[in-house]
């Protein structure tokens, strides 16, 4: 039975993506239907719901532009002012990737289409592991949000805080996964991953799956358990939870399945006072067969480490998701992280694509500085004003970059999510697309503009300088420094020692190798402000061990989800620089300008 669920599975993806065309089409027919009449869309359609008419006059926007509307429903006013059917709860996302949390409408038919989704993730699995969920649990590292309630009295939650609260989750929860419902919903974090990573622990010979949403929240882990193992390992030997676990929940839930178990503590503890951490996820659970988290866009900063404590684990990303809706699956999840892409589905949301073309402002002014002819001008500016429309799911090309935009059922109009991806090929006749970096996540002090993906690419080329001497890069962030002139790029390091303590000494003229090396990874736009003195030199600040997880508490504290935390490749707050600041322990700068 199994086996046919397995293959029919397969099967409607092979047919979805091969019908693609006709899914979208028909799809958008029917949320136009459905939604023509509304506030929002009868501006610009007047009760038609031709597609083309749809595509004519329906502006593109981002989240300002319908935060009105939303901000009116969650104030109490009628959702058919942005879509026909009921809402049942608003999505809130983390706002640490794109500024400050959003509203995001939620119907009952966007939660249907979630259970899809997530239904062809097993078959894809299976394909490739086998039927994990009979071999044993996964030690899934989970974490919700307290909701809050709207004026409206419709509830606003995070996507996983809300999955976590269904029936369908809760009634498999014990048979799937380790950690029990209260240590999921323990409003102490701390509390709570040390009640999950504990009963991972106990069940260890149970575990064939490692992981959490984001590889960031795995990294935490790790080093959470680096942090507390002796305690843990106290804990296992007597059956006694530790006293500063206070949350009711948490206790009764532990003390459920908790016994004293001396030969299991004296095991974890010969594991885990080794004199390197290397391999020891599938030292501490050796049945498990891969590492499940997101390690695509900023999330790939933490492949390293996942790669050094893993012992060869696959780290395996399975989907494309948003706040916003369920868009794309991993079809080859033994894929490197870097070689990832992602098959959307046609029957999620319907999809546009509108192409990311070279910024001309910038490569103008460069030609002005630098005396080039009118003719290169001419050839950029010719690029930047070829027809910028958005194209279809089915019509994109490969090797081009694209905003992505999307219309749902629950409200969203020709939307755009802020991700850039690159179209990497076809399933089928469905188009597959590479994460890239999120839209605006820009370091610039002057005309120049440095990407999350341009930011990502110098700090990885920079770190190999550091890789030979035992250092791992455990977190990085940037910031543009404008406080004197001329202003230049400051990036934050965490580092960490691959053995032994974190005391080794930096050399002075390795870090500032890594600034030059950095500043000769980045663009040519950015190469000429700083040969013409426009920037200063490029700063690498090193933090003290643990800031980056000093950050993500902060970011916890003000109300985002562990689950969903993902940390920003850019500074603007205000508090978090503050933070970073007080926890710098050396300075160092690119010691000449870049050729």
């Amino acid at each position: 039975m199994e086996n046919i669920e397995h293959e029919a599975g397969l099967e409607m993806l092979e047919e979805l993506t091969t019908n693609a065309q006709q899914i979208q089409e028909k799809l958008l027919e029917e949320i136009l239907t459905k939604n023509a009449a509304t506030e929002y869309l009868s501006r610009f359609l007047n009760g038609q719901t031709d597609n083309q008419q749809f595509k004519k006059n329906v502006p593109i926007v981002s989240y300002e532009d319908i935060k009105p509307y939303i901000d009116r429903i969650a104030s109490g006013e009628p959702s058919d002012i942005l879509l026909a059917e009921p809402l049942t709860e608003f999505y809130r996302s983390s706002g640490t990737s794109g500024g400050k949390p959003k509203l995001i409408p939620v119907t009952a038919e966007l939660v249907d289409k979630r259970a899809i989704f997530y239904s062809f993730l097993d078959p894809v699995m299976k394909k490739y592991f086998g039927d994990l969920e009979q071999a044993g649990k996964s030690l899934e590292l989970m974490f919700a949000k307290p909701e809050i309630e709207t004026p409206s009295g419709l509830k606003a939650r995070s996507v996983t805080t809300s999955e976590y609260m269904e029936n369908s989750f809760r009634n498999n929860l014990s048979k799937l996964y380790t950690s029990p419902i209260e240590t999921i919903f323990g409003l102490d974090t701390n509390q709570s991953m040390y009640c999950q990573l504990l009963l991972g622990l106990i069940q260890r010979d149970e575990i064939v799956k490692f992981g959490s949403i984001f590889a960031s929240t795995v990294v935490r882990a790790v080093k959470f358990l680096e942090d507390h193992w002796k305690e843990l390992c106290c804990n296992i030997k007597s059956g006694q939870l530790s006293n500063w676990i206070t949350d009711s929940g948490c206790r009764n839930a532990v003390s459920l399945i908790m016994k004293p178990n001396p030969e299991l503590a004296d095991l974890i503890e010969n594991i885990c006072s080794c004199k390197s951490w290397e391999g020891i996820i599938k030292k501490l659970w050796p049945k498990a067969k891969f590492i499940r988290c997101i390690t695509t866009g900023v999330m790939s900063q933490y492949t390293e480490q996942l790669d050094f404590y893993g012992g060869g684990l696959p780290l395996v990303s399975r989907f494309y998701v948003s706040s916003e809706g369920f868009f794309g699956i991993n079809l080859e999840p033994l894929s490197k992280p870097s070689d990832v892409s992602y098959t959307f589905l046609p029957n999620m949301a319907y999809f546009e694509f509108l192409p990311v073309k070279k910024d001309c402002q910038t490569m103008s002014r460069y030609v002005q500085l630098n005396g080039l002819s009118d003719h290169n001008e001419s050839t950029e500016m010719k690029i930047k004003n070829q027809d910028m429309e958005p194209v279809d799911l089915v019509n994109v090309k490969s090797g081009q970059q694209y905003e992505l935009v999307v219309t749902t059922s629950a409200g969203l109009y020709r939307y755009k999510i802020g991700d850039i991806l690159l179209a990497t090929g076809f399933h089928n006749n469905t188009a597959q697309f590479r994460f890239v970096e999120r839209q605006n996540v820009i370091l610039s002090i002057d005309a120049d503009k440095t990407s999350e993906a341009d930011l990502l690419k110098a700090v990885t080329e920079a770190k190999t300088l550091i890789d030979p001497l035992g250092f791992i890069l455990t977190g990085y962030t940037s910031y543009g420094d404008t406080s004197s002139a001329p202003g230049h790029y400051v990036i934050f390091w965490e580092l960490k020692v691959k053995e032994g303590s974190n005391n080794k000494e930096l050399d002075p003229k390795i870090m500032e190798e890594c600034c030059y090396k950095m500043e000769e990874s980045l663009n040519y736009i950015y190469k000429v402000y700083r040969n013409q003195n426009a920037i200063a030199a490029l700063e690498i600040r090193v933090v003290k061990p643990g800031t980056f997880d000093a950050l993500m508490d902060y970011h916890v504290s003000q109300g985002a989800s562990m689950s969903q935390y993902k940390a920003s490749s850019c500074i603007k707050s205000k508090e978090v620089l503050k933070i970073l600041d007080s926890r710098v322990i050396g300075k160092f700068f690119s010691p000449k300008t870049p050729a």
